[in-house]
């Protein structure tokens, strides 16, 4: 499970291989919004708190298409879980990290 704050690497598509932070998850969907990955020009209307103009804006992609990076070893790693402290935290299947601070 992928949570918002996370790094992931994208593993298809036309951004394939950058890496971004994920702004916000939408679990019902199954896609997440990374920053700086998946961009579209949005013409924004005048309001009174904005000018107006072109603005870029990151659009959802799925979950499916990215991978989690691990903190330690900065590679794109899949996650098991590990119960410490009495709670269940993600770990990485290959160096056996914690990713979730306990």
């Amino acid at each position: 499970m992928i949570k918002k704050g996370d790094t992931v690497i994208v593993l298809a598509g036309k951004d394939k291989g950058k890496k971004g932070k994920v702004i916000r998850v939408i679990p019902d969907k199954g896609k997440l919004v990374v920053e700086g990955i998946n961009v579209a020009k949005k013409h924004q209307r005048p309001t009174r708190n904005f000018p107006g103009g072109i603005v870029d804006k990151a659009l959802p992609l799925f979950v499916s298409k990215v991978m989690l990076v691990c903190p330690r070893c900065s590679r794109p790693a899949r996650m098991g879980s590990k119960r410490v402290q009495d709670r269940n935290v993600r770990v990485c299947r290959k160096c056996d990290e914690i990713i979730d601070k306990v």
